[in-house]
């Protein structure tokens, strides 16, 4: 395994790209859900991106992976990455609200250094990083508001089941490095989908019904952009940024998602922005610049030039 002592300026900007694209499907799946279910959603979301990706591996003429190993792990990879923590998600936000539901994703960041640190020789935890990883987290907790913070409660399913899927987002990418890192990013993407599209289709059929495509424009246009850029794009920024900057970095681009998706609220829709909503934004980029660590250096070497 390479080592990631620190990311790169082109890992940063690729994460920051991924964040702003999967901060824009917010927009698109509240489209999608006034027609159809969130498992419906799920699958449409996974199954059209992945025919696209796996069209990208035919026409680069690129070898498909053999053996059952590695389509089993595209599989546990489908459920880790997609399955479970949608799942999880969409039924976690039946019972508690969405904003306090983007802080407890938020957590997904701190899950990912941590069980990178547990389980990857080479990705150890620093105290620099983690507290990188909480400012990171208040950032997201001011913009969604600190009274969102008085509903949590331990014994609450329905937060329990948006930390799982915190949770399993983490091990995914842990499980990304250690069985799909020497594969080209466009198989290791196609192949998750694929894992992903067979678990959801009968999860669908059996919960929301038989999957129609007597679908509205708008609802086609919002699948459009989840399933192509969200997703299918998505997904090859993904595998990118994991093999450029490693399992625990990826998961810092929970802590970039909702400030994206409010901004583009506001962009968008005309939403107002609290004073507090930009105290966060200074928070989350504290926090990444913290975790990068070239600010600190820079810092650090001038006072002592300046002593």
């Amino acid at each position: 395994m390479r080592p990631h002592p620190n990311m790169s300026a082109r890992a940063w900007g690729e994460l920051l790209l991924l964040a702003l694209v999967w901060g824009g499907s917010f927009l698109t799946m509240a489209m999608a859900l006034d027609e159809i279910g969130p498992l419906t959603i799920v699958l449409h979301r996974v199954g059209w991106a992945a025919l696209l990706l796996w069209a990208v591996v035919a026409a680069r003429r690129i070898a498909l992976p053999r053996g059952w190993r590695v389509w089993g792990a595209f599989l546990v990879m489908g459920a880790l990455n997609n399955v479970i923590p949608f799942g999880l998600i969409a039924w976690g936000q039946i019972h508690i609200e969405t904003g306090l539901a983007s802080i407890l994703n938020a957590v997904t960041a701190l899950f990912g250094v941590l069980v990178a640190a547990l389980v990857l020789r080479d990705e150890r935890l620093t105290g620099r990083k983690a507290a990188g990883v909480l400012l990171g987290i208040a950032g997201v907790a001011v913009i969604r508001g600190l009274g969102e913070l008085a509903a949590l409660d331990p014994r609450s399913l329905g937060q329990i089941a948006v930390l799982g899927a915190a949770l399993s987002y983490a091990f995914a990418s842990v499980w990304a490095r250690v069985t799909l890192s020497g594969l080209p990013p466009v198989v290791a993407a196609a192949g998750m989908l694929t894992g992903s599209t067979v678990l959801a289709f009968p999860l669908a059929a059996w919960a929301e019904g038989w999957p129609t495509l007597a679908l509205g424009g708008e609802t086609w246009g919002a699948i459009f952009y989840f399933a192509v850029f969200a997703t299918a794009g998505a997904y090859l920024l993904y595998y990118r940024v994991l093999a450029m900057a490693g399992a625990g970095n990826l998961m810092l681009v929970t802590l970039v998602v909702p400030p994206v998706a409010i901004l583009l609220g506001w962009l968008v829709l005309g939403e107002r922005l609290e004073p507090r909503v930009w105290l966060g934004f200074a928070l989350v980029a504290a926090g990444l610049a913290v975790i990068d660590g070239r600010v600190l250096r820079l810092l650090r070497r001038r006072t002592m030039r300046a002593g």
